[in-house]
């Protein structure tokens, strides 16, 4: 089965995690993410990424990609950066519609949406990476920042706190809090009508948003990446690793 489903509502696709009760974010999640926004911005007017109602996702599929060498893990961390940022600059209206829990790579993923709309109840939101070992991914530290402004996303990134919803509606993390049966439905709600305006229009003045940070990534990624990496390799981090895989995963 596909870990990623495409569902249609008019004009709108929905893009589902599917890969369990977690949504862990491997290799295969990585790819078909990539194929999935590739045919929406070909067929659609627009975007909703939602997930499980536990957990949106909890983020990298930490047992899995500890099994990696240093090669294959590169190339995951290089092709997850570059689906976020196939994602970040859609030409369409995006919205994250969050149920559940949205744990680092979920909350990179969410940053990504032009709108995010999650429950408030029970959904924590966090960037945990620097409890791990490992700075948040460059890509994902800019988008916060662009949200929250400098000293807000300092804060969260430095502590590596998770958050509830309505906390992290406070800082603009998410959009609008809604109950949990009414999140997908609001968000299919904002880009349905917003995909009824001039797409033309809307791709520029969403390029606008994206010029800073999609320059800045690509003129300065091999570096960040690799410094993530050499932190992820480390004998401390892989000790931590394989503590958070176990306590979060059962392995």
């Amino acid at each position: 089965m596909s870990p990623i489903i495409l569902e249609e509502q008019g004009q709108v696709a929905v893009m589902r995690l599917n890969r369990g009760v977690i949504n862990a974010i491997s290799p295969e999640v990585v790819n078909d993410l990539s194929v999935k926004i590739a045919m929406v911005r070909s067929n659609s007017s627009g975007l909703v990424l939602t997930g499980g109602d536990k957990f949106f996702c909890i983020g990298f599929d930490i047992p899995k990609l500890l099994e990696m060498n240093q090669s294959g893990m590169t190339d995951f961390f290089h092709d997850f950066n570059q689906a976020v940022m196939d994602l970040f600059t859609l030409p369409l209206p995006t919205a994250c519609a969050i149920k559940g829990h949205a744990i680092a790579g979920g909350t990179i993923l969410l940053l990504a949406c032009d709108y995010r709309f999650a429950s408030y109840q029970k959904a924590l939101i966090g960037l945990n990476e620097i409890r791990l070992g490992v700075p948040t991914p460059y890509l994902a530290d800019m988008m916060l920042r662009q949200i929250t402004g400098d000293q807000v996303a300092s804060e969260i990134l430095y502590l590596g706190e998770f958050m509830e919803s309505v906390d992290a509606a406070k800082h603009g993390i998410i959009s609008e809090v809604f109950p949990k049966e009414e999140v997908e439905s609001k968000a299919i709600e904002k880009i349905s009508h917003i995909s009824k305006f001039n797409l033309k229009a809307f791709a520029e003045t969403k390029a606008n948003r994206a010029e800073l940070i999609r320059l800045r990534y690509e003129g300065n990624y091999r570096p960040k990446n690799q410094a993530f990496l050499e932190c992820w390799f480390s004998q401390a981090t892989q000790k931590s690793l394989r503590e958070a895989a176990e306590k979060s995963f059962g392995k």
